[in-house]
């Protein structure tokens, strides 16, 4: 999504300080000799007054009363700062029907900085009827005098389709001649534009170079943005020491992105020294002013005990805070929390509602956990073709695990009809990616000849990947066909190797079969 802003659309203006916008021959009158010339009907005078008056407690009034003055005798300076002080309501009560008077007025005298505040007010219906054409008309006029924040806000009306038909190329260009002219804004959306390939082609490393001149200016979203393109190697060299460093920047002025992602640096030890501590540091942060992936980071932290003694309930309460944000991460958690009974009292029925609104969202392990309590009926009425339903969900999405269960559904026939060669093909993916009860299930089905040609070889081959991960029921299979020869060389030895391996794990029928050939 586009990130676009519009912040310090006043830094460019002239009344800041006032000072400039009176006559320069003032600078060193004194406040006396001023007042003399205010009484003779200096415009000049009575602004450089206001100027060294408007920063002394109490002198609101008589600040108020110099620019009335001077805006009553035609001084375009004095007009636009009578607007403003009445559209912020400083040291008058706030009217913008008022400031939108006196903003018409300069403006109309040519005062670029009235017609870039008088646009405003037209494009929010601020103080005038909202008014579109006028709002363009005003901050067009203010853009051909140079004015760089009328320029991004000819821009931004484009760039979102404010009032005006979306242009993303109209948008590149105005933002483009605010950019050029040093506006932090336009810079930091110009280098969106280059990243989106919006309204021009795309191009990373001129989006890279926007966002530093931005946030070289101390923009904080373009400070994020650049740390990201280096951390992601996207437009410049990857460099996650520089990407640190952008980020700190952010991180620093309160940016929750940067905040959490300084914080996952810290965790992994990339592009600073690896401290766990440090990593709690700059979630919580960001935890803290509400931003939902630190606080599902901040939970994983207490849940693992990193960086922080470990605390099942204050990761529960963390997963909780970003779960009810709607963070699947958070809301998965929180269910095998509430399923496990760690951290809060064990709830079947609550667990099942977190990982449904995670599973809906497209958690794969939710998706999975959920078709599992269905199966089981715990925590919700125990439904087959439910479970099924959720199973395939995220087998779908590659869970092994749900591969094989969603396998043992169509094997026995439980929410589905009863279908071998579906369970072949859900047991082949699951043991494709080294699940073993899935290797074990599909070597049952070689061995039996269900769903797939009968073929003790791959039956064999199956049930020796499942026992060396000492799998006991694929180690006394195993065990099974050396003793027999079926698929393999018969061999006495490599049955009692395979037998005892079970019987290590207590695996009974393993024992047995050791009595029987008496080792």
């Amino acid at each position: 999504m586009k990130k676009l802003l519009m912040q310090g659309l006043l830094a460019s203006l002239c009344f800041l300080p006032m000072a400039c916008l009176a006559d320069e021959t003032l600078d060193n009158a004194s406040q006396e000799e001023l007042k003399a010339l205010v009484a003779k009907g200096d415009t000049g005078a009575m602004l450089k007054l206001a100027s060294k008056l408007a920063d002394v407690p109490g002198k609101d009034a008589e600040v108020l009363k110099l620019y009335q003055q001077a805006a009553d005798k035609g001084n375009a300076s004095a007009q636009f700062l009578l607007g403003f002080r009445y559209e912020q309501g400083a040291g008058v009560k706030k009217d913008t029907a008022v400031a939108a008077k006196w903003y018409q007025k300069a403006a109309e005298q040519g005062d670029v900085n009235a017609r870039y505040f008088l646009a405003g007010l037209y494009l929010n219906g601020d103080g005038v009827e909202k008014n579109v054409k006028k709002a363009m008309d005003w901050y067009m006029t203010a853009s051909d005098q140079g004015d760089a924040p009328a320029q991004f806000s000819l821009g931004l009306m484009y760039d979102q389709g404010d009032g005006v038909v979306e242009d993303d190329a109209a948008a590149v260009e105005w933002y483009r001649r605010s950019a050029e002219a040093g506006y932090e804004a336009a810079q930091h959306n110009l280098g969106n534009m280059y990243a989106q390939g919006e309204g021009i082609a795309e191009n990373d490393a001129l989006a890279v170079e926007w966002w530093r001149k931005a946030a070289e200016q101390g923009s904080v979203s373009a400070q994020y943005q650049l740390g990201l393109a280096y951390a992601q190697g996207e437009g410049v060299e990857k460099n996650t020491v520089e990407a640190a460093i952008w980020y700190r920047k952010a991180a620093e002025a309160g940016d929750t992105n940067s905040q959490n992602n300084l914080g996952a640096l810290y965790k992994t030890g990339d592009g600073v020294v690896q401290d766990a501590a440090e990593a709690v540091k700059w979630y919580r942060k960001a935890a803290e002013q509400g931003e939902a992936v630190s606080q599902d980071n901040l939970g994983d932290m207490y849940y693992n005990g990193q960086g922080v003694e470990k605390n099942l309930a204050i990761a529960a309460d963390w997963y909780q805070k970003a779960a009810k944000q709607g963070n699947a991460y958070s809301q998965y958690s929180l269910g095998r929390l509430y399923l496990d009974g760690e951290g809060v009292e064990k709830n079947a029925s609550t667990a099942a509602e977190w990982f449904r609104k995670a599973a809906k969202q497209g958690h794969a392990s939710a998706q999975y956990n959920l078709g599992l309590l269905y199966k089981q009926g715990n925590g919700v009425k125990q439904d087959y073709a439910a479970a099924g339903k959720w199973y395939r969900k995220a087998a779908g999405q590659g869970s092994a695990e749900a591969q094989n269960n969603l396998g043992v559904l169509y094997d026995e026939g439980n929410g589905f009809l009863k279908d071998d060669t579906a369970a072949v093909g859900w047991f082949r993916k699951a043991a494709e990616q080294g699940l073993a009860v899935a290797q074990y299930n599909l070597a049952t089905k070689y061995a039996a000849g269900r769903g797939v040609k009968q073929d003790y070889g791959a039956a064999a081959a199956w049930y020796r990947q499942a026992a060396e991960q000492d799998d006991p029921d694929a180690q006394f299979n195993l065990g099974e066909l050396y003793a027999q020869g079926n698929g393999v060389a018969k061999s006495e030895a490599e049955a009692l190797e395979w037998y005892r391996k079970a019987a290590a794990q207590d695996y009974a029928p393993a024992k047995e079969a050791l009595q029987k050939l008496g080792g």
